[in-house]
C-alpha cells in the first residue's frame, strides 16, 4: 500500500484536529428566551387554575377590619404564625384603635401586650415609631402608596404589599413569604437568593389580576400539601408540573 504524500498527511491532521476542536456555542437569541418566559406562563396558568379550584375560599389569614389593623397585624406577623398573631390582637386592636394610640404608648406596656409574638421589643417599637409616622405625615391614616408606606417603620415591600393587595384592592407587586419563596423554588418559577427577586420573577410569568391571591394560593398549598418537611407529593395536584415532585 503507497505511503500517503506528507502534503496530504498534513492536510488529513488538520482535519481531523478541526473537527476534534469544540464548537463554539450559539448565541441565545431573544427569541429563545422569549420562547422559555412564555413557557413558564402557560405553567403558571395552568398552576393558578387548579389551586384556584382547590382553594376557593383562600384568603388572607391574619384577621383585620381597618388597613390600620391589617398593617399592625401584618407587622407583627414576622417570625410568627398568623394563628399567634390573631391570639394577640384580638385584645390589643380593643386597646388601641388609632394611629394615635400607638403614637403615645408606653412602649414596655405595647412590648407585654405583643410579647408572645416573638421579637417584641423590636415590634413594639415598630408599631410606635409607625403610629407617629402616621400621625405626623399622613393624618393618621394608613397611606395608599408602596412608596408612602415604606417610609414607615417596620414597613417592607412584603408588608406593603399585603396592605395594599389585601386592604386596598390594589396590586403593585407580588407578596413573597416562606410559603411563595418554597413553592416558587420547587416549581422551578425562581431560583433567586432574595424575596425581591423573586418578586420580579413571578411578576414577569403571572397575570398582573392575579398578583393579590397567588400569594394566598399558595400559602394554603404550602401549608396543606407542600410543606417545607415531608411535602405531601403522592398527592399533590401539582405534581405532574413540578420538577421537584418526590425529590425533596
Amino acid at each position: 500500500m503507497l505511503a500517503a504524500k506528507p502534503a496530504h498527511r498534513q492536510a488529513v491532521f488538520s482535519e481531523v484536529l478541526h473537527r476534534m476542536q469544540p464548537s463554539k456555542p450559539k448565541p441565545i437569541s431573544a427569541n429563545s428566551v422569549n420562547d422559555d418566559l412564555a413557557a413558564q406562563r402557560r405553567r403558571m396558568q395552568t398552576v393558578i387554575r387548579r389551586l384556584r379550584r382547590a382553594y376557593p375560599d383562600a384568603r388572607c389569614s391574619l384577621n383585620y377590619r381597618t388597613p390600620l389593623e391589617l398593617l399592625v397585624a401584618t407587622i407583627l406577623s414576622a417570625q410568627c404564625t398568623d394563628e399567634r398573631v390573631n391570639l394577640v390582637t384580638r385584645e390589643l386592636f380593643q386597646k388601641y384603635r388609632t394611629a394615635a394610640d400607638y403614637a403615645r404608648a408606653d412602649l414596655e406596656t405595647l412590648q407585654e401586650d405583643i410579647r408572645s409574638t416573638g421579637f417584641y421589643r423590636n415590634k413594639a417599637k415598630a408599631l410606635q415609631g409607625m403610629g407617629q409616622r402616621l400621625v405626623e405625615r399622613f393624618g393618621g391614616e394608613v397611606p395608599r402608596t408602596m412608596e408612602d408606606l415604606l417610609t414607615l417603620p417596620g414597613v417592607a415591600r412584603k408588608t406593603a404589599n399585603v396592605v395594599l393587595g389585601n386592604a386596598f384592592g390594589q396590586a403593585p407587586g407580588v407578596v413573597v413569604d416562606t410559603h411563595v419563596t418554597r413553592l416558587a423554588r420547587r416549581l422551578g418559577f425562581s431560583a433567586a437568593p432574595t424575596p425581591e427577586k423573586i418578586e420580579r420573577d413571578l411578576m414577569a410569568i403571572v397575570p398582573r389580576q392575579h398578583y393579590v391571591m397567588l400569594p394566598h394560593w399558595f400559602i394554603f398549598h404550602g401549608r396543606a400539601v407542600c410543606r417545607a418537611r415531608n411535602p405531601q407529593c403522592q398527592s399533590c395536584i401539582l405534581a405532574d408540573l413540578c420538577p421537584s415532585a418526590g425529590q425533596v
